[in-house]
């Protein structure tokens, strides 16, 4: 198990390295970069969505699903404060009082 997690660590530096070092000659052309500017968002998405929606394999969208009122208020507090803190702070505040 630990040879995997190492081997895992190295293919992520690796390619990490890859794109982030100046001296190597690999370069990204610019409808790649545009192509890979969609990755993170997409990953996160497939991150948060199911923990949010789902609850026992079935869609959970009531008012009673403290995931979901919670993601509603860190909507809500970033859109109207852009401050990550308060973002964080208020929306895990509700989370464990319904929890």
């Amino acid at each position: 198990m630990m040879l995997t997690i190492l081997l895992m660590a190295c293919i992520t530096f690796f390619t990490r390295y890859l794109f982030l070092h100046q001296r190597l000659g690999f370069k990204v052309g610019p409808k790649m970069q545009q192509f890979l500017s969609f990755s993170a968002p997409a990953v996160l998405t497939a991150i948060w969505v199911p923990i949010i929606f789902l609850n026992e394999g079935s869609i959970n969208l009531n008012w009673h699903n403290p995931y979901l009122s919670a993601a509603i208020v860190a909507i809500i507090v970033a859109y109207k404060t852009h401050n990550i803190y308060y973002t964080t702070l208020a929306s895990m505040g509700l989370f464990l009082i319904l929890n």
